[in-house]
C-alpha cells in the first residue's frame, strides 16, 4: 500500500497564485478531492474550458502522483467575481 502524499491548501493557493498571477485562489479540501476557486485577469476571453486548463496545468504533477484525485475549478475574471460575491 503507497503513501499518498498529502498538500496543503495554502501550497496550492501560493503555487497557483505564483504560477498564474491570480488576485484572488480559494481552495477547501476533503481528503484528496479539492474545490478551487481562481480569480484573475488570466481568464478574461478564455471559455471555461480554458480557464479551466489554465488551473489544472500547474497541478499536472499533484494529479499524476494522486495528491490531488479531484478537483473541481471555478474561475473568475475579478469583475466577474465581484458580480458572483453580490449574488451569494
Amino acid at each position: 500500500m503507497s503513501e499518498a502524499t498529502s498538500v496543503d491548501n495554502g501550497a496550492i493557493e501560493q503555487l497557483l497564485k505564483d504560477q498564474l498571477g491570480l488576485t484572488e485562489v480559494k481552495v477547501k479540501s476533503e481528503g484528496n478531492h479539492f474545490q478551487i476557486i481562481a480569480v484573475g485577469d488570466c481568464f478574461e476571453g478564455l471559455s471555461r474550458v480554458k480557464q479551466q486548463q489554465k488551473v489544472y496545468a500547474p497541478l499536472k504533477e499533484m494529479i499524476a502522483d494522486n495528491t490531488i484525485h479531484a478537483v473541481s475549478i471555478k474561475a473568475f475574471t475579478p469583475e466577474k467575481w465581484q458580480r458572483e460575491k453580490h449574488f451569494n
